[in-house]
């Protein structure tokens, strides 16, 4: 699809798209050529895949559910099987049960936060099932946005006073007890409702919507495990201490290339805390003079409304960027100026007119800036700030897979 002019369905309100009434839905032409109104950056979309409509994880560090579940929705329609709006939060709450338990096997030497990684995801569904959105909002007494600072605290504060007891002095009523919290806050799970004219567990309608969780795996590129091979990353985030696969930096970005060229959208785990990060700008880019972009404030906890703005003409006028070695981006995360900040969801490539790819990238920050919840990502910052992506095995290369081992 070459087009920059795309139609894109902006809900009125603040209920759901999928929930409102026709009346009050306008369409809004959004211009993908630009990154923001009076921008010199001119892009030309080579590819552009099916995702489902932009939400907002408010004031949640979800990011890492509504940006897998986005890849699953956009797999959903890639096969044919239609279009589905899955609850982030349904998977968030069956994820704390399984945080909560680790962490008490760990006698609290562990994670325990709100964030979590892609390959969540898979492992809760599989466990759990998958519930849609109209079924399991975790909004509760008609509020109409997220807001878990208040449970995170009651949630932390239960686990650290049930860790200090003496071991083996905690009984069997921890875990009801710990639910019980989550029910207060985003209310009970269902074991059975009615979707469509149809009765469904979670588990059933996981094997009627027909996603193989297997199918779907993380790959990075560090120099400090080997290449090739799968390791457990080294995240706070990581609290399933899960593996991904090792790549070399040109393979790997190639591969995130190759996947959308064959109509496969990827799963984004990124350091957004950087200078040239600014969703409010529709850009993400590095600056090989940093002094390009001012940064104004501090990030907010989650970067969950856009973080500290950012100011400078390098968001309207192309620069220079800095060329991203392997050495440079494994020094980068070995001093933690790369962090696990902020899940996204790739659904596009586009060329710059000065040259260079870009990869157009659907976020959950809400529609506020310009392109109506996108941003563009040059390869440099992809090359540099990248954790780690998650996608269809099927979408990797036979050469590239068979070195995996996949």
């Amino acid at each position: 699809m070459k087009s920059n002019l795309l139609a894109v369905v902006i809900a009125l309100g603040t209920t759901p798209l999928w929930a409102q009434d026709a009346a009050k839905i306008e369409t809004k032409t959004i211009d993908y050529s630009i990154n923001k109104t009076g921008s010199s950056y001119f892009f030309t979309l080579s590819k552009i895949l099916q995702a489902a409509p932009v939400e907002d994880q408010c004031k949640t560090l979800t990011c890492w559910s509504y940006s897998t579940l986005s890849l699953l929705e956009s797999e959903l329609i890639r096969m044919g099987k239609g279009e589905y709006n899955l609850s982030q939060m349904y998977v968030a709450r069956c994820a704390y049960t399984e945080k909560a338990k680790t962490y008490l096997r760990m006698n609290g030497n562990h994670s325990f936060e709100q964030g979590g990684e892609g390959w969540d995801i898979p492992n809760i569904v599989s466990k759990y099932g998958i519930v849609p959105e109209s079924v399991y909002t975790g909004l509760k007494n008609g509020a109409t946005k997220h807001d878990h600072s208040e449970m995170i605290a009651v949630l932390k504060g239960y686990m650290s006073a049930l860790v200090k007891r003496e071991p083996g002095s905690y009984t069997e009523y921890w875990l009801p007890a710990f639910e019980g919290i989550l029910d207060a806050y985003l209310g009970p799970i269902p074991k059975e409702f009615t979707y469509e004219g149809k009765t469904y567990t979670p588990q059933s309608f996981s094997a009627a919507i027909g996603l193989n969780m297997n199918d779907y795996v993380a790959l990075t590129s560090f120099s400090h495990h080997p290449l090739y091979s799968n390791f457990v990353i080294e995240i706070p985030d990581n609290w399933s201490m899960d593996r991904v696969y090792n790549l070399p930096l040109d393979e790997f970005t190639n591969t995130v290339k190759s996947a959308l060229g064959k109509g496969y959208t990827v799963a984004w785990a990124a350091d957004v805390s950087e200078k040239g990060f600014s969703f409010r700008d529709g850009l993400a880019i590095v600056p090989a003079d940093e002094s390009t972009i001012k940064k104004i404030g501090t990030d907010n906890v989650g970067f969950n409304d856009a973080g500290a703005k950012k100011e400078g003409n390098a968001f309207s006028q192309p620069v220079a960027e800095l060329t991203i070695t392997p050495e440079l981006r494994q020094a980068a995360f070995d001093k933690q100026t790369t962090t696990d900040d902020h899940g996204m969801h790739i659904v596009g490539m586009s060329t710059e007119k000065n040259g260079g790819t870009y990869f157009l990238v659907k976020n959950s920050w809400g529609t506020g800036n310009e392109l109506g919840g996108y941003f563009y990502v040059s390869e440099s910052y992809f090359k540099f700030k990248t954790i780690s992506v998650m996608l269809h095995k099927d979408a990797i290369d036979k050469g590239t897979s068979k070195k995996l081992g996949l």
